[in-house]
């Protein structure tokens, strides 16, 4: 009875730390820009989350992201389930660290971040409060943000639409390793349930997926996908050339 009240105590946080975060609202004049990089955003002399990454600039603060895509959306990964008659997601996990006063308890959370339309990223927060852990993985998701290469590379597709992927990449982390391939129109997300938050937040909505080693740590599993999809931003750095330079490129 008392692990079971334990559980309903951290659930019923990380719905409080959910319900704040998702009150929380950016406002541009009362951000006080510390980089470079914030200084041109708030000046409106980048107005556009490509300048950044054209330009070869480093996201050191996460306002410059909620200030250049303002539709972005987020979710958590569930990383464990609670214990008791019932069973609710977890996006937080207790781990301890072994210290000459005893064991040191903190909390582990992974958030995932993007527009739905070739953006994401993937960060990981670590605290001794839910709250601020959920807030930190928030943050370093921002922080994380790579813009993807989306197309149709499936010899099943006729549709050339960007849907899926343009060709198959590989990523791995850890003891994880995962194979992703294109997938005709209509096929879905053939993935995990926690993994298919990260094709959806980066606008993929057709997509195989294979994976091999402990995908039980759900944190490398989750940056393992998100390395396989960092694999085809140089592809989409020569797709933009492309568009100056009048080149016809890729699958779409």
């Amino acid at each position: 009875m008392v692990e079971e009240q334990k559980e309903v105590e951290e659930v019923k946080k990380e719905q409080e730390a959910l319900e704040k975060i998702g009150s929380q609202k950016f406002n541009l004049e009362s951000w006080n820009p510390k980089t470079n990089l914030g200084k041109l955003v708030k000046e409106g002399k980048i107005n556009s989350i490509e300048q950044v990454f054209k330009n070869g600039y480093k996201i050191l603060e996460p306002e410059i992201v909620d200030a250049l895509i303002p539709d972005l959306k987020y979710e958590y990964i569930r990383l464990s389930l609670s214990k008791g008659k019932y069973r609710r997601p977890k996006f937080v996990k207790m781990v301890q660290r072994k210290t000459a006063e005893g064991n040191k308890t903190s909390w582990v959370s992974v958030a995932v971040v993007g527009n739905e339309n070739g953006y994401v990223g993937v960060g990981i927060g670590k605290s001794s409060d839910i709250a601020l852990c959920m807030e930190k993985a928030l943050r370093n998701a921002k922080l994380n943000i790579i813009p993807i290469a989306r197309g149709c590379g499936s010899w099943e597709c006729a549709f050339k639409t960007p849907h899926s992927l343009p060709f198959k990449v590989e990523g791995s982390y850890g003891s994880v390793r995962v194979v992703l391939l294109p997938a005709p129109r209509g096929v879905g997300l053939v993935a995990p349930e926690e993994m298919k938050k990260i094709f959806r937040l980066a606008g993929i909505k057709d997509l195989w997926m294979k994976s091999f080693g402990q995908t039980r740590r759900r944190y490398n599993f989750a940056m393992a996908v998100y390395n396989a999809l960092r694999k085809t931003v140089e592809y989409r750095i020569k797709e933009e050339y492309a568009k100056y330079s009048g080149l016809k490129i890729g699958f779409v």
